[in-house]
């Protein structure tokens, strides 16, 4: 860094420092003044040292060749020493996004890919002058691979620009893989354990697949074997395909395809393409029986005793065509799911607990309509599990999904059984999907969702919606939807809909949106954020890139956003401006230095904690935010969140630490405290959450992992222990114990044994 840039850098961190302290002394006027000349000091340091995607040609995407073979590879991770892949020439020349953008790779490396008629072939030689130094974290199964040097790719099967399967791994050889839909946007899953999908990227899908990897004295390769009835394509095509890799010495992004600033892989309509591709329709049939015995103790009843429950059940998984399959499921069970985590409450909105079931998460893209965690039109949460949390058994139901040419399709149909001590009846539910794909980045969709009860005609749920969106080139992109409610019941504006128009492209990311929510819109198989609302929103981002390759910095992103919610009579109930620049450095730290101005209308008290009563009344404030976390490649690392300003006509502190430790690639350790505190006109109170996440591999498919949780609001500690010993495609045997403690009593508890194994009806 230039003597200038590190004196610019000494005065914006004394102006960050005296921000803060203005906020913390309730001085909102003046800290805002200070954060505007903050920001303007920051755009006019870097901006001349910018480069854009002007400085290559994305029109100009690479091709690959897939070599047809007669004999396999032998797979075990040695690439050079086998003559399959000897007599393959191989490519790879990739490009950085970071940290100097347009770069060559600093380091080599060669990939070849080839097929049978029914295995898909990828091998890759990750040269490495130094692979004493690779990272290695996380060894189960879909795991970050963020942090670590890794190899991930991208297949657009079907050539659309649109979907496509991800596979990836690092040195230890991991499996990882998911599924692509929409570009990826509307991604909300980042980490399996954390969340579930919603659109766009779906980590939990698992495909039956091999992959071994191997570090030598070159470096490390790895070589994949992914049989065609696993994924879905359409014969006599060329796919779209995508490769990243990482080199975590130089904290280096590099890719084949040359991704713009702010872009990620899942951008398929800017893959390269892969020609060669002669591939006939391999059958698909598996079959996916489980047995389960598990052990009860409930101590709220008035006699606790132990109660054992043996279950058996399974799937059926068949490929109608290979775009298209149906799946069938009976007495359906997600025992070996971790339990969800704990949330406090700290406004008057609805929680938001993702799925992370993995028969609901496979295509889980295809059903999403609306807008990500604020109105969700189908939510398959709804399905098994009662609003409590408690679980309400599924008698079984089928699936069937794919496409067909450019038409993506979906039906799910479900049975849940009664539960009398609940007041719960039987039900059904179906969703119908259907989504028609144009080139350019444009579609046109219609989704039909149906609750059903059993037992009487007139207990029923029924949303209907169209959605599209249009694509504006490469850059920009227009997208909405429309939707109505009906029901056992009389209402009024049972509506909803959205418009929203993104620009993405020149380091620029801006967005602006409308949504509206009529009073009497009700999908009982979706989820609403807030009901009866009008929303603007937008958002402002720019990739400020320093040219400088000696600069610490590697990318600074000041932005705005803005979001208000209206009554229909007029009256604001929430607005929320943020103000915020993001320092990005080369060594993987990073701090976010943010503020808010926000806006709270009520028109009735309500209780934001025990005894604390929260007034009628339109309350203003501004809060100062800061974010630092640390390089996660690293054997210890941390993040640290703070918000602290006025609330509801007094003060709110919000705070949140995370550790992350790993002990080679055998053990990592994520804990967790939010500590939560407000003074209020209606009383002082303190929201607590602490999380602990433990995991030890004794093997790559040999874990043993724990959770284990306390909420101070509801004064619960929750514990989850899971042993797994995983074979294909996340069967296997799990052993779960999970066990409850309120006020130190004891709730429940329950030991769960399941096994679960795969056959392959059709080779």
């Amino acid at each position: 860094m230039t003597n200038n840039t590190s004196n610019r850098f000494n005065l914006f961190t004394k102006i960050v420092l005296l921000l803060f302290y203005l906020i913390n002394h309730q001085h909102m006027r003046a800290a805002y003044i200070i954060f505007i000349i903050l920001s303007i000091l920051s755009n006019t340091t870097y901006l001349y040292c910018q480069v854009t995607e002007s400085t290559y040609n994305t029109a100009d995407r690479p091709i690959a060749r897939a070599i047809p073979i007669k004999k396999e590879p032998i797979i075990d991770g040695e690439v050079m020493d086998d003559e399959i892949w000897k007599e393959i020439t191989p490519f790879g020349d990739l490009y950085q996004v970071q940290p100097n953008f347009g770069n060559p790779a600093s380091e080599k490396t060669e990939i070849r890919i080839a097929y049978t008629d029914e295995t898909f072939y990828l091998s890759v030689i990750c040269y490495d002058a130094q692979p004493d130094r690779l990272v290695v974290s996380d060894p189960r199964r879909d795991a970050n691979l963020d942090n670590t040097d890794a190899f991930i790719f991208v297949l657009d099967t079907y050539k659309d620009g649109q979907n496509g399967f991800v596979f990836g791994t690092n040195s230890l050889g991991i499996e990882y893989d998911a599924q692509v839909d929409n570009e990826g946007q509307g991604n909300r899953n980042v980490n399996r354990q954390q969340s579930g999908t919603i659109g766009g990227f779906n980590l939990n899908w698992d495909a039956s697949y091999r992959v071994k990897a191997q570090v030598k004295e070159y470096g490390w390769s790895a070589e994949f074997a992914i049989p065609l009835r696993t994924i879905r394509f359409q014969a006599g095509k060329d796919w779209g395909i995508n490769f990243r890799r990482n080199i975590r010495k130089t904290n280096e992004i590099v890719y084949w395809a040359q991704m713009p600033i702010g872009i990620t892989l899942y951008r398929l309509s800017l893959a390269g393409t892969l020609t060669g591709l002669e591939l006939r329709s391999p059958g698909n049939l598996k079959i996916i029986p489980y047995v389960l015995g598990r052990l009860d103790k409930d101590y709220t009843s008035s006699e606790p005793k132990n109660e054992f429950t043996p279950e058996i059940g399974g799937d059926i998984k068949y490929s109608i065509t290979p775009s298209l399959t149906l799946d069938l499921t009976y007495n359906t069970d997600f025992a070996q799911v971790e339990v969800d985590d704990q949330q406090v409450n700290l406004d008057r909105f609805n929680l938001f607990f993702p799925e992370k079931r993995p028969f609901f998460l496979e295509n889980a893209g295809l059903f999403t309509v609306g807008s990500p965690g604020e109105v969700d039109l189908f939510f398959s949460r709804r399905i098994g599990i009662g609003d409590d949390g408690n679980i309400v058994p599924i008698i079984g139901g089928a699936r069937l999904s794919g496409k067909l040419n450019r038409t993506n399709v979906g039906l799910l149909t479900m049975f849940t059984d009664d539960v009398d001590e609940e007041g719960i009846e039987k039900n059904n539910f179906t969703v119908a999907r259907v989504n028609y794909e144009f080139k350019g980045r444009s579609a046109l969709g219609a989704i039909f969702v149906n609750r059903s009860g059993l037992e009487s005609n007139d207990d029923y749920n029924r949303t209907y919606s169209i959605d599209g969106k249009l694509g504006l080139g490469r850059k920009a992109r227009l997208s909405g939807f429309y939707s109505k409610t009906s029901g056992s019941y009389d209402s009024i504006n049972e509506h909803a809909f959205k418009l929203q128009a993104d620009y993405n492209w020149d380091n620029w990311e801006m967005r602006a949106a409308y949504t509206e929510v009529g009073q009497g819109f009700n999908p009982e198989v979706g989820f609403l954020l807030r009901s009866a609302f009008r929303k603007p929103e937008g958002l402002v981002l720019y990739h400020l890139r320093p040219q400088n390759e000696n600069s610490k910095i590697l990318e600074l992103r000041p932005h705005v956003s803005y979001r208000g919610y209206w009554n229909f009579d007029g009256f604001q109930e929430t607005g929320f401006l943020h103000i915020d620049n993001h320092w990005e450095f080369k060594s993987g730290t990073e701090i976010h230095t943010g503020l808010n101005l926000t806006t709270e209308g009520l028109l009735e008290p309500f209780e934001i904690s025990e005894g604390v009563i929260v007034e009628p009344g339109t309350y203003k404030h501004a809060e100062g935010q800061l974010v630092f976390f640390t390089n996660g490649s690293k054997p210890v690392s941390v993040n640290v969140r703070s918000v602290f300003g006025g609330s509801f006509g007094g003060m709110r502190s919000l705070n949140t630490l995370a550790l992350q430790f790993r002990a080679g690639e055998k053990f990592n350790a994520n804990l967790s405290y939010q500590y939560n505190k407000f003074e209020l006109p209606g009383g002082d109170f303190t929201a607590n959450v602490f999380q602990t996440r433990l995991t030890y591999a004794f093997k790559q498919n040999v874990l043993i992992q724990g959770l284990v949780q306390n909420n101070t609001v509801n004064n619960l500690w929750a514990f989850n222990f899971r042993f797994s010993w995983l074979q294909r495609a996340n069967t296997g045997l799990f052993i779960v114990y999970n066990h409850n403690l309120q006020d130190n009593d004891p709730l429940n508890n329950s030991i769960i044994v399941k096994y679960t194994r795969m056959f392959d009806l059709v080779k």
